[in-house]
């Protein structure tokens, strides 16, 4: 488990692609359980430890998850995160190249909760909860195109289906439109950087993750560094 970031209200995790954040019907072992693990070994923390779950990221996604380690911190950070003051940045490295290279999305979302899919549309449509990110092209390979995604709201599987509706899917994303899928099961998604003022301590916080341990995804990122 590569821990980023730790304080006594707060844990910054990177997770990998496969991890799941919270429990679901497959019954397998959490990210949430393996940081109870790590602290309760660490500290010699006696009985059960406390670890707030404040968002989710996909399973196939990699990138870094924000756990709350008191009950103070996660009351907080789930008003921030409802109230769009955790700023998160997203890479995505995608078959083909937006028209734009950058530029605002706005879609309509519908929800599939048998298929576990979501659907854009261009106009509000029944059910629809309205969608929007701002994207910006970072980066190129040979054959693919690395986005940088900024979300300015919160919904199903947004970045995937919106980056998707615009002909852009994400690699290896076999549910949204991509040609094969990641020998690994992963898709090409990164939550690459986290920004906000500490719940507590009132602290700026920016922790950026590393990327996956990948040919591609050193290859097409190294022209992104100064």
């Amino acid at each position: 488990m590569n821990v980023v970031y730790e304080d006594n209200h707060i844990i910054i995790v990177s997770k990998r692609s496969g991890e799941i954040v919270q429990g679901d019907k497959t019954g397998d072992r959490t990210l949430a359980d393996d940081v109870k693990a790590y602290i309760k070994e660490k500290y010699a923390k006696p009985g059960n430890v406390f670890i707030g779950v404040t968002h989710r990221l996909d399973r196939p996604v990699w990138g870094l998850v924000v756990f709350a380690r008191t009950s103070k911190a996660l009351a907080r950070l789930n008003d921030m995160f409802r109230n769009g003051e955790v700023h998160k940045t997203y890479w995505a490295i995608c078959q083909n190249t937006p028209e734009q290279p950058e530029g605002t999305l706005t879609h309509w979302l519908t929800r599939n909760e048998k298929q576990n899919k979501s659907y854009a549309y261009n106009r509000e449509v029944p059910g629809s909860k309205k969608a929007m990110l701002h994207y910006k092209v970072i980066g190129r390979s040979e054959r693919y195109t690395l986005i940088e995604v900024e979300l300015l709201t919160g919904r199903h599987h947004q970045i995937r289906c919106q980056l998707a509706k615009i002909g852009c899917p994400i690699k290896g994303d076999l549910k949204y439109g991509a040609r094969r899928s990641n020998p690994d099961g992963s898709i090409s998604l990164l939550a690459h950087m986290v920004e906000f003022i500490h719940p507590v301590s009132k602290e700026n916080i920016h922790v950026v993750s590393d990327v996956p341990d990948d040919n591609l995804w050193r290859e097409i990122t190294s022209s992104t560094r100064s």
